[in-house]
């Protein structure tokens, strides 16, 4: 299998070059040459694995030679070692539950398998390899997590001041030892850029091995298309069409989704579920994308004001509208909505969801109600509600049971070097810290 750039499908580049490199030279992302289906009973058989060995096979598929089928089955069984159940609200309605890996959140299944991935690639080299990641929530923890301590791997966090939650960046601040957080003065818009910024950066990258622990790194990508098949393997009714609703900030998780899609998994329609940062929705409703700068809310991981990865949904669907349109709907959800709808959930259900998953959980009750036939629904859990602890107990007035895996930073001390959102400054930190 080899990869293109979206600004040049003429290109060719290997899966090595695709993980170590983030970036194409063109500004673009990388996609794979080829999304070979599998046959409808290879899908059949999927769903009679666990989840590691369901995991492998649908890498092996994306990846299709790529990497060494031993390799690539080792480290996906040693990233995918956790479960991911589905729990039935009723018969319409399932959560697929992401929260149960380290960082308690979904992204615990790409960082962990970019980790292993790039060690891999990284093993026989002479000089550190630099991983520069924005966060505007989780990826920081989940990437933290999943680099810590892995050598010759230095990662970079940059997330935006006072934009995430306490104890979200307790996660990315107090590991310490090869992981490294800037608190930036500015937007998740903001810290983006200063990474893509370093990518672009011809000189920079002459002297300091750089790559992406985002979801534009395409080892990001991929293995966030396996729990998709070990969610839809979970449901009991195969027969009722499933519509898949994803908490929706960089795009990068919906994109895995469609990959899915691409894969032969049997979904009839995606739901794109924004909070106030709607581009992407307003794009679906009248074919007009117009980026703008993010604004703050109760589900701050979405909080995205210019998607990467949608660039990617437009390739998937040769940048026609109409047909992505059919695809996916999108909904916009603003923060009172959500907070009444993590309440009405706890109250009717007794089942607690964080804020990105309670503006799916909307977004999907205003599908079931406009669509034309009547589907059930799977929506994407994608962190832990404990993680937004004071927001959750404000919204419930009731106290929330918090993991040990937070338990045990929640009084550790802060690491973090404050900067504005100036490309000057953050290269020249990079160069005094790395080089």
């Amino acid at each position: 299998m080899q990869f293109y750039s979206t600004n040049n499908k003429a290109s060719r580049f290997s899966f090595e070059e695709a993980v170590m490199q983030s970036l194409p030279a063109d500004n673009g992302l990388y996609m794979p040459v080829e999304i070979r289906p599998f046959a409808s009973y290879e899908i059949t058989q999927l769903f009679e694995c666990d989840f590691p060995e369901l995991s492998f096979r649908v890498a092996k598929q994306l990846l299709a030679g790529a990497i060494d089928e031993k390799v690539l089955r080792d480290i996906v069984y040693d990233a995918v070692n956790f479960e991911a159940p589905v729990v039935s609200l009723d018969e319409d309605t399932h959560v697929l539950e992401l929260f149960h890996g380290p960082s308690l959140a979904f992204k615990d299944f790409g960082a962990r398998f970019m980790a292993r991935t790039m060690g891999y690639f990284n093993r026989h080299a002479s000089k550190p390899l630099n991983i520069l990641v924005a966060t505007s929530g989780d990826t920081g923890g989940a990437v933290a997590a999943g680099f810590y301590n892995t050598p010759g791997i230095r990662v970079v966090i940059l997330y935006p001041s006072g934009k995430v939650s306490p104890l979200q960046e307790k996660q990315l601040t107090t590991l310490g030892g090869n992981i490294h957080a800037l608190e930036i003065e500015g937007t998740f818009d903001d810290c983006q850029a200063l990474v893509k910024q370093a990518f672009l950066d011809q000189p920079l990258n002459d002297t300091l091995r750089l790559s992406s622990a985002n979801s534009i790194n395409i080892a990001r990508l991929i293995p966030q298309s396996f729990y998709y098949f070990e969610a839809y393997k979970q449901l009991k009714d195969k027969t009722k069409p499933v519509h898949v609703v994803v908490p929706s900030g960089n795009f990068g998780n919906l994109t895995a989704g469609l990959l899915a899609q691409k894969l032969g998994l049997p979904i009839v329609h995606y739901i794109a579920a924004t909070n106030a940062n709607d581009v992407v929705p307003q794009y679906l409703s009248t074919g007009l994308y117009k980026a703008k700068p993010s604004v703050r809310t109760l589900s701050n991981a979405m909080d995205v004001g210019n998607p990467s990865n949608f660039v990617r949904m437009l390739d998937l669907y040769g940048s026609t509208w109409n047909t992505m349109a059919d695809n996916i709907t999108g909904y916009s959800v603003e923060d009172a909505e959500t907070a009444a709808t993590l309440n009405f959930v706890f109250q009717k259900y007794s089942y607690l969801m964080c804020p990105h998953t309670a503006v799916a959980f909307r977004a999907h009750k205003a599908y079931q109600s406009e669509a034309q036939y009547k589907s059930q629904g799977l929506i994407l859990s994608t962190a832990h509600p404990a993680k937004f602890l004071e927001d959750v107990e404000h919204i419930i007035q009731k106290p929330v049971d918090i993991p040990d895996a937070l338990l045990r930073i929640a009084n550790k001390k802060k690491k973090a070097t404050l900067m504005p959102p100036q490309y000057d400054m953050f290269k020249y930190w990079l160069k005094s810290n790395l080089d």
